[in-house]
């Protein structure tokens, strides 16, 4: 059995503040920059009912467009082209936790060793294609966890200029390295993430809601795949429902076109009737119940490597 269907749910009952996650499924959409005043290429994951319902930096047609002429130039830049298959797993990812507190406790975000071990395991069954989607790419090593007890930095606030500033402060490694900020976040997230670009910056990495570490208690989000869904934003893949019914969508070809996000984990959902295929529910890119979701396509395990050969390599 998987790691992340053994795992228990523990439920809500420590989730009583409005800033802790509420039920909703709501995975992060990878953006790039946006006409409001957020952090471009920052891409979020919210629970339905909560004060963020909307990821208010979700790409707009243009951007998309803007942004896949971006990632072209950039593997021209290096002499590649968009590979025509992704390969098994090569690239092993190196991964450093911050785990931010308020006062050291766990109420209030110090998770301890075996979350985040078990976090990695969740990761690497996800990107290994070992629950039942294609293999991607990549692996992932835990390089270091670094604790940290500052109550300025708790919650961890979207886009505020306390985010920029731990990052700036935490963020360790070169562009190829995952930085994970782990706390009780703003706004009903359950995460955020950035899309890579030419120039990385601190505020590069992904921003996770403690609790939604496997064996947390933010169920039915406490599998680990919040965490998977970001770091898919984190190598530039975007939500499954990206454009809706209309036009290239999500840019991955063998994911199906589907009209807006799906919640819980319906059956045969298909809200684009007039193109092919039922809606990808089961994909990591959804934002359904971690329980629900257990795959990514070839067509986004290539997309996933393509930019890490323009971006990250």
């Amino acid at each position: 059995m998987n790691l992340r269907r053994s795992l228990s749910t523990l439920g809500l009952t420590a989730l009583v503040a409005a800033s802790t996650l509420t039920g909703g499924a709501a995975v992060g959409v990878a953006a790039a920059p946006a006409p409001v005043c957020v952090e471009p290429g920052a891409a979020l994951k919210a629970k339905p009912g909560g004060s963020a319902k909307h990821d208010p930096n979700e790409p707009t047609t243009d951007q998309v467009a803007a942004n896949e002429q971006a990632l072209d130039a950039a593997l021209k830049a290096k002499g590649k082209a968009r590979a025509g298959m992704a390969a098994a797993a090569t690239v092993t990812i190196p991964v450093v936790v911050h785990v931010i507190s308020e006062d050291g406790t766990r109420a209030n975000g110090n998770i301890p060793d075996s979350m985040i071990n078990n976090q990695i395991s969740v990761l690497n069954q996800a990107y290994a294609g070992s629950t039942g989607g294609a293999a991607t790419a990549f692996a992932f090593q835990l390089q270091s966890t670094n604790r940290v007890t500052n109550p300025a930095w708790y919650p961890i606030v979207y886009n505020s200029n306390t985010e920029k500033q731990m990052k700036a402060a935490l963020r360790v490694g070169g562009d190829g390295t995952l930085n994970v900020y782990t706390g009780l976040l703003s706004q009903d997230l359950l995460g955020w993430a950035t899309f890579p670009q030419s120039n990385i910056t601190s505020y590069d990495g992904a921003v996770i809601l403690a609790e939604s570490l496997p064996g947390g208690n933010a169920s039915p989000y406490n599998l680990g795949d919040t965490a998977t869904h970001e770091i898919g934003h984190w190598l530039n893949l975007y939500h499954t429902f990206q454009g809706g019914c209309n036009g290239q969508g999500d840019q991955v070809a063998d994911t199906p076109a589907e009209k807006a996000a799906a919640f819980g984990c319906p059956t045969n959902l298909d809200t684009c009737k007039n193109k092919p295929g039922l809606d990808p529910i089961h994909n990591f890119m959804d934002y359904t119940d971690d329980a629900c979701m257990y795959q990514f396509t070839a067509g986004q395990a290539t997309r996933m490597l393509d930019a890490w050969t323009a971006y990250r390599a």
